[in-house]
This record gives structure tokens, C-alpha cells and sequence, in this order.
């Protein structure tokens, strides 16, 4: 499946991303919980077909790559994560799914051109650290007539917002700053991106992130969300408590009768390959 002569599992460049979003391990799994709902809505839309090859990027722990197996796909799954790969192939054994994962960068895909029928990716490929690489792998590895579908948070989301309060609390970003995660929420960024290579439409969604209340969202996500977990095992006693405070803050606002709902919007994006 993979060509080490083609480019390294990773490239140097990644390693550091890959080290943050290794670090929840199968923990990952509770926080594709809490965006099911948009990965239900991504696979629905690419509506995979009996033995088609389907390229899952950014897998995790590999929620919408057993979605996509379960309809009969023949999937395989790519993640930066060593441990996120290893908890996602104990899960696809326990389903009884035959889906095959590699630690893989979605900036230096490990395939051939036109490999897949289809590919998706659920708020995965938007964190790429060279966005335009990423790109255009996505494009290579998809044959023509093939289908992308991938998931983004708009830019003016509350994970968006979620990610202003982490912000705060992170060493200043290098001048110049590198390319925003959430520009990939943008319809016009998504073109440039993609569109010379796929006849793009786009759909809006909003994914109910939901729980007891803000402690129990800083319980998830410090423990099993590598950016949280990482930025909190960065900080000193009391930098880490305030932080937990602000975290928790921000998740009450969503107060319920069942608890907290915050609501998450997202842009969907369906591509044909040209």
C-alpha cells in the first residue's frame, strides 16, 4: 500500500504536529463523539458505493472510516498519529471491518495518481500545515470523475472561539503567522484551493457538541484533544488553571436544561475531479 521511496511517512516539517495530535491516542474517540453528526452528514453526501476505494484523510481514530465501510467501501485511512493508527485498527477489528490505516501526511500522499474513487476528510485535512501541498495531493490521488467530500469549521465558529481562548494561552506565532486552520471554513478558500482541479459546491451545517456541563468538556478535550492536551501540559500550575477556568467558561455560556449544546457551524464541500 505504501511507497517508502515516494516521500517519508512523515515529513520533518509535520513531525511536531504529529507529536500534538498523537498525544490523545485512542482518547481521540470521544471527540469524533462529539462531531458524529457532521461525520454522518459528510457520509451521507459522498454516498460511497459497494468496493469503491475510498481514501479516509486525517482518520483519527477512524469513526468515518467504519461509517464508510459499513456501505461496503473498501477504505483506507491515513493519520500523522502513530497511536491514533494503532487504537483506530484495534476498533475496525473489534466491528469486524476489513479497513486498512498508515501513518501517512496529507501533504505527501503515499499513493499513486488516481488511486481512489472518492476521499473525505471530517475537520482533518483543514489543520494540514502547507495547505496548498495538501491540496493538491488530494487532487493527485483522486481519479478523474472521483468525489471529495470534506468538513471544515467556518471561521466564525464557536470551535473557532474555542480556539481564541487556547490562544491566549499559547506562545507568540511566529512573523509571519502560518496559514489559519479555519480559513478552510471559507467557501473562497476552498475554491482556490481546489477548484481548478474539481467542480466544487458547498453546504452548510451545524454540528451540537453536547455534555453535563464545561467541566466535563474540559475533562474531554485536556485529556483526549491534542492541541488542549498539549497547550495545558505546556503551562505552569497556575497558567494551566486559568486556562481551565476560561475553558470551562466559555462551555457554560451553552447552558441547557440537559446540560451544554453548543452549536458548531461547519462548511461541506462536494467535489467531482475534473
Amino acid at each position: 500500500m505504501t511507497n517508502d521511496a515516494v516521500a517519508p511517512a512523515i515529513q520533518a516539517h509535520n513531525e511536531r504536529p504529529a507529536s500534538i495530535w498523537n498525544s490523545a491516542g485512542a482518547g481521540y474517540e470521544g471527540i469524533s463523539r462529539g462531531i458524529a453528526d457532521s461525520i454522518e452528514h459528510a457520509v451521507l453526501r459522498l454516498n460511497p458505493e459497494q468496493d469503491e476505494r475510498v481514501l479516509d484523510i486525517a482518520t483519527g481514530t477512524g469513526w468515518a472510516a467504519r461509517l464508510v465501510a459499513r456501505r461496503g467501501a473498501r477504505v483506507v485511512g491515513i493519520d500523522l498519529g502513530a497511536e491514533l493508527i494503532e487504537a483506530a485498527e484495534e476498533r475496525a477489528r473489534t466491528e469486524g471491518l476489513d479497513i486498512t490505516y498508515d501513518v501517512g501526511d496529507a501533504e505527501a500522499l503515499p499513493f499513486g495518481d488516481g488511486t481512489f474513487d472518492a476521499a473525505i476528510s471530517t475537520c482533518g485535512i483543514m489543520f494540514a500545515t502547507r495547505p496548498e501541498a495538501a491540496a493538491s495531493e488530494l487532487a493527485r490521488v483522486i481519479r478523474r470523475g472521483g468525489r471529495v467530500v470534506l468538513t471544515t469549521w467556518r471561521p466564525d465558529s464557536n470551535v473557532f472561539e474555542m480556539f481564541k481562548v487556547m490562544k491566549a494561552y499559547m506562545p507568540t506565532a511566529p512573523d509571519p503567522a502560518p496559514p489559519s486552520p479555519f480559513e478552510w471554513g471559507r467557501e473562497e478558500r476552498v475554491s482556490e484551493l481546489l477548484g481548478e482541479a474539481f467542480d466544487l459546491t458547498f453546504e452548510d451545517g451545524v454540528s451540537f457538541y453536547r455534555e453535563p456541563d464545561g467541566e466535563a468538556a474540559w475533562a474531554m478535550f485536556s485529556q483526549n484533544y491534542g492541541p488542549t492536551k498539549a497547550l495545558a501540559g505546556s503551562l505552569d500550575t497556575g497558567r494551566r488553571d486559568e486556562l481551565h477556568n476560561d475553558f470551562v467558561a466559555f462551555h457554560d455560556r451553552f447552558r441547557t436544561e440537559l446540560g451544554i449544546s453548543v452549536p458548531r457551524t461547519y462548511l461541506l464541500t462536494y467535489g467531482v475531479r475534473n
